[in-house]
């Protein structure tokens, strides 16, 4: 009997464990449909938008909403651009991102919390110009199936906002020249491995 009751309870404790073990999930970043991108106010009237060639992304995450979602993104300073050779030149310079000193830029969420079906508040630390900062993010979020691939997809669209003067980027820049707060603006599509 006792034998029995053993084996019971073990069968209980594997079938209870088969349902609650998560598997880690990687989302690789399909670069042919993301842009990380910013934009900065010139002279109190103006926009001026740029982004990042080279960055890279993953999500690792066990729950299908992400809601235990980690972000991890690195991008390459020196790959900034404004459509203006000068001005990106000027950008990679000792007066802002100071590339050659400071090659990367990244990104590491704390937190991926759901605020609705499509909704995410994204928190996490931002390192650029040798200074990490904690910043949230919005994030909207699409799933869907890759018609051709048959791969399940996720697309994002991340929008938030930082100041430069808290990463020491431009500190001699006057704000009436280029503001100090950055609009954030990524849209990114994920693919599941």
């Amino acid at each position: 009997m006792k034998k029995i009751i053993t084996i019971a309870i073990v069968a209980v404790i594997a079938i209870l464990y088969a349902f609650t073990a998560k598997e880690n999930a990687t989302w690789t970043i399909d670069k042919a449909h993301a842009k990380l991108g910013f934009s900065a106010t010139h002279m109190m009237v103006s926009e001026v938008e740029g982004w990042f060639k080279n960055f890279d992304a993953k999500i690792t995450t066990s729950n299908p909403d992400f809601t235990d979602a980690v972000v991890e993104m690195t991008a390459e300073a020196k790959s900034i651009n404004t459509d203006n050779e000068k001005r990106d030149n000027h950008l990679r310079s000792a007066d802002f991102f100071e590339v050659e000193k400071y090659p990367n830029i990244t990104f590491k969420s704390k937190s991926f919390k759901k605020l609705d079906a499509k909704n995410y508040k994204v928190t996490g630390d931002l390192t650029m110009h040798g200074i990490t900062k904690v910043i949230d993010l919005n994030a909207f979020c699409m799933v869907a199936t890759h018609p051709m691939t048959k791969q399940t997809i996720a697309g994002f669209k991340i929008t938030g906002k930082i100041k430069r003067s808290d990463f020491k980027i431009g500190s001699s820049m006057a704000d009436i020249i280029v503001g100090d707060e950055i609009m954030l603006l990524a849209n990114a599509e994920f693919f599941k491995d």
